[in-house]
């Protein structure tokens, strides 16, 4: 479905009738998007904007949001979380009008606008649906992971046709791990686990193969030294339909010849998750100088470590030595390349190394805590982050995100649950047990505090100034909230 080249949604997204682009990319038409195009070409154009809604309204739907609605009786957090999972829930569904992807299971959203399933999200959703019992739940969104993956080659940025073009950080091998407890015996699964993260890695390492040093493709890197690692990407430098009127604003602020780029790494940051941040920008004062593929991730790679670690795991579990072999050499060989390149004796920190200068990030970002989720930073260095975590990082309300101060959202002062939840396990693997309470309190006694104000959870938090509430990016900071509800439960099981 091309509904985002054609005049209507153009046309839609410039006016402004909607302040938010996503709005009207995940309209359901009520009958197609191809009758309303050519229901609309009949009329007299451009049409004024209170006609152009109107027009709209005849035309098309919007999804409810039940989250959204206030739960009665809600004595606490943790009662607010159980009772929220039902409405965050959605129904397997096999065909659309829209611009959603179907899917063969049920799914859980994270709220809000975000009324699809999103990649990197649902693992730490996960979380929370173990906690609750709710494993068949957990089981069905990697089902659908899997078909995803068989589908479009990947697990898109979330089931829209419009995110078919990208990814998220890879969390498959994380869900499959937290499901290994309650599905090892079951050879069948684990055989289609192990193809679906084998394609996976493909999908990350696309023409690895005629990469010489110091060139790149798509997601792969092959630096100075030989070593190879990844970055993000997006393969369709152009406006992104959910945002279309904000990317088309921006880039018409630049020289034509830089509007692609500008576009390509727009969408790479959203690949990542952290969209937006410094850690993307040449500038930190401008989102307009978003150079995302030329940054190797520090997370990125210590998650695809984690993906060919659990390869590893999975194929000796269906006795295939040779591939695991093959996996276990290239988890070794990243995991040197990410303690050579990626840390950094000056800041004591994991940092992404930019390929524009040919030297590590001064960008300190809770990213460099994932190689301590990862388990392969050596004890001093896990010393050192704890150290730096408690200086730099932590604040009244938890850790801060990114120590750059900017507009953008996965900057200061904002915090979000899944970072604090690599932090937090990583620190506990690596025995700082007071140091892991310590952030963990703090993040809950925050959401307490805020809940007892609002009612319910966010997306993120100010964790510098708790009685604010936390800005930057594109949109409003959304309710619901899958990912903060499932890592705050379980904190809860482990802090309360």
């Amino acid at each position: 479905m091309k509904f985002e080249y054609c005049t209507l949604f153009k046309d839609v997204q410039l006016s402004g009738i909607f302040a938010d682009s996503k709005v009207f990319a995940d309209a359901i038409p009520k009958t197609s998007w191809a009758s309303a195009q050519q229901a609309y070409e009949q009329h007299d154009l451009p049409m004024s904007n209170e006609a152009l809604k109107c027009f709209v309204d005849a035309h098309f739907t919007f999804a409810e949001q039940p989250e959204l609605q206030a739960l009665s009786d809600v004595k606490s957090v943790a009662d607010y979380i159980q009772k929220l999972w039902p409405k965050l829930q959605r129904k397997a569904f096999y065909s659309t009008n829209n611009s959603l992807l179907a899917l063969e299971h049920d799914y859980v959203v994270p709220g809000g606008r975000f009324n699809e399933i999103y990649y990197w999200d649902s693992y730490f959703t996960a979380l929370g649906l173990e906690d609750s019992g709710n494993i068949s739940l957990i089981e069905a969104m990697v089902e659908n992971f899997v078909s995803l993956i068989a589908r479009y080659g990947c697990v898109p940025n979330g089931n829209r046709i419009y995110y078919t073009s990208r990814s998220q950080p890879p969390v498959l091998a994380l869900m499959v791990k937290l499901l290994l407890p309650y599905k090892k015996s079951d050879t069948k699964w684990l055989e289609r686990m192990v193809d679906a993260m084998r394609q996976e890695h493909d999908f990350w390492h696309q023409g690895e193969a005629q990469l010489e040093n110091n060139s790149a493709h798509r997601r792969v890197v092959k630096l100075f030294n030989g070593m190879q690692l990844n970055r993000y990407w997006d393969d369709k430098p152009e406006p992104r339909p959910e945002s279309y009127a904000e990317d088309i604003f921006d880039a018409n602020q630049l020289p034509l010849s830089q509007r692609e780029s500008f576009f390509r790494n727009i969408r790479a940051a959203c690949e990542s998750g952290w969209d937006f941040s410094a850690r993307w920008l040449d500038d930190p004062t401008s989102l307009l100088s978003i150079n995302t593929t030329n940054r190797v991730p520090v997370d990125l790679n210590t998650l695809l470590y984690l993906l060919e670690d659990t390869l590893v795991e999975c194929l000796t579990m269906l006795n295939d030595k040779a591939q695991a072999d093959t996996y276990s050499e290239r988890a070794k060989l990243r995991k040197t390349a990410i303690q050579q390149l990626l840390w950094s004796e000056e800041h004591n920190w994991f940092c992404d190394f930019d390929l524009l200068n040919n030297k590590r990030s001064d960008v300190l970002s809770l990213a460099g805590c994932v190689p301590l989720y990862g388990g392969i930073v050596s004890p001093q260095q896990a010393h050192l982050i704890g150290v730096k975590l408690s200086s730099d990082f932590l604040r009244q309300g938890g850790l801060v995100s990114c120590l750059s101060n900017t507009s953008q959202q996965w900057d200061s002062p904002n915090g979000w649950a899944p970072l604090h939840w690599f932090a937090i396990k990583g620190l506990r693997d690596y025995g700082q047990f007071e140091l892991a309470q310590k952030i963990a309190l703090r993040w809950l006694n925050m959401l307490e505090q805020d809940f007892a104000i609002r009612h319910c959870l966010l997306e993120k938090y100010n964790v510098c100034e708790m009685q604010k509430t936390a800005g930057g990016g594109e949109y409003q900071v959304q309710q619901g909230f899958g990912w903060t509800n499932g890592v705050t439960s379980r904190l809860q099981v482990l802090y309360n």
